[in-house]
């Protein structure tokens, strides 16, 4: 613990912005990774609904089809995080659980990028998944462990992190998506650039990883003592009543048997409907071809996992402290508005994918053409000179002391400009310019 806390004030001996350069080689690492996932999202459902015929063909299936497969591939990479935290937190550590999700990542977009073979894409998705849950729930564990000691800066800390989030999916729809839907490259370009970059974002972190000095590391005795103690807190050790404010008698609220059994029921169930979806609209067989009534068989399971779930929340909820109960009510309502958001959020790499393949005039030609490729330059190059400004910035801080990590965080970032400029040039030496579908996306990370 001790060796961590020195660690954290380590960290601030070396400033870029006034944060630890740290800081930035996550910024980093974090934006080649969400490069790697905006841009496979964003050409994900357009190569599976464009046509077998033509000069760059898909694979021609309906809609239905490539929407179900885009929920189930988003859906599993909203959960297995639960599990790679876990598996971080007890056995191998945050950066080995970086470094793991992150080749396991580049092998599933090296999979990917054999787009004709459809096994090949499926063990692509499979693999995603996998790596994912591995890479995303323990990069931010490593910036909260940074700032134990720098509350105040920790939120703008978060601020810039998710500025690196931004930028990664700006930079990876917009030259993924080109390359992708681009006749002269193709579908297996725009998949494999994503493992490209983040292939630079794992050599990048892996030979930069002593910057983090103890943080991240194989889990000790020690720091498994200290989250036991957070964990008991959490779960109700240190409940308060709300009509006294007097520390109530510490005690348990564990799972009941009977708790643990419907909680595994209603797990099965959403495991099973997600992964049933898309093989049961693709092959005609599932799981759940039944009916009960009028309702179909899925929709009577997930009404079942429904109740359930309603049930267990408001068992639990009752056995706390009156103060307890009423926050807890409040991070519940606060976690079902989550799904709703997300849900609406993630339809931009689904039903707004088609919208804007099949449903926008992107063909310009005179006037607008040049007022589409003044706007596309200003939108591309300056955000991408504010970010090189940055790296430039952490150069001077780490470059003696993580060389190998640098040079391949600059190449990534030559490689970046190459592409760039390769895109912009087209784009005003064409007669006429289509929009690629896939840029609409990029105005999303762009304003925020």
């Amino acid at each position: 613990m001790q060796a961590t806390l020195n660690s954290q004030d380590d960290f601030f001996k070396d400033k870029v912005l006034g944060h630890p350069a740290g800081l930035f080689v996550l910024f980093f690492t974090e934006m080649w990774e969400r490069f790697s996932y905006y841009g496979m999202r964003a050409l994900l459902v357009i190569f599976l609904t464009s046509s077998l015929l033509g000069d760059n063909p898909g694979w021609g299936w309906p809609r239905e089809y490539a929407l179900a497969i885009y929920g189930s591939y988003t859906s599993l990479a909203y959960l297995t995080p639960i599990l790679g935290g876990y598996i971080a937190d007890k056995l191998i550590g945050y950066r080995w659980a970086v470094i793991i999700g992150a080749f396991i990542m580049t092998l599933g977009h090296l999979s990917m990028a054999f787009e004709a073979d459809h096994a090949f894409l499926y063990i692509g998705l499979c693999l995603l998944v996998i790596g994912n849950g591995f890479f995303k729930p323990n990069m931010t564990s490593i910036l909260s462990h940074m700032y134990k000691k720098h509350e105040k800066k920790k939120d703008g800390a978060y601020t810039i992190f998710y500025m690196g989030v931004n930028a990664g999916a700006f930079l990876g729809m917009l030259l993924c998506g080109y390359l992708g839907e681009n006749k002269d490259w193709g579908w297996s370009y725009g998949f494999g650039l994503a493992g490209v970059f983040m292939f630079v974002g794992m050599l990048q972190f892996y030979f930069t990883k002593d910057i983090f000095g103890s943080i991240g590391l194989k889990p000790t005795k020690d720091d498994a003592e200290e989250t036991q103690e957070v964990a008991q807190e959490v779960s109700g050790l240190q409940m308060v009543e709300a009509d006294n404010e007097t520390p109530k008698a510490a005690k348990n609220n564990p799972f009941s048997t009977i708790d643990l059994i419907i909680i595994a029921i209603i797990s099965v169930i959403g495991l099973v409907w997600v992964v049933n979806d898309p093989v049961s609209k693709i092959t005609g067989s599932g799981v759940f071809n039944f009916k009960v009534g009028s309702l179909e068989g899925s929709n009577f399971a997930i009404l079942i996992a429904l109740a359930l779930f309603l049930f267990i929340i408001i068992k639990r909820i009752t056995q706390y402290g009156l103060l307890l109960r009423d926050r807890m009510t409040v991070v519940v309502v606060l976690a079902i508005i989550q799904i709703f958001f997300w849900a609406a959020f993630e339809q931009a790499g689904g039903c707004m994918s088609i919208f804007a393949k099949d449903y926008t005039a992107r063909i310009l030609q005179g006037d607008a053409k040049i007022v589409f490729n003044v706007a596309n330059t200003l939108i591309t190059i300056v955000p991408l000179i504010l970010i090189t400004y940055v790296l430039l910035s952490l150069f001077r801080r780490t470059f003696k002391k993580y060389a190998v990590g640098n040079i391949i965080l600059g190449l990534g970032f030559v490689l970046i400009w190459i592409l760039v400029i390769y895109m912009l040039k087209n784009q005003y030496t064409e007669v006429k310019a289509e929009v690629p579908a896939t840029w609409f996306g990029v105005l999303n990370s762009l304003f925020i």
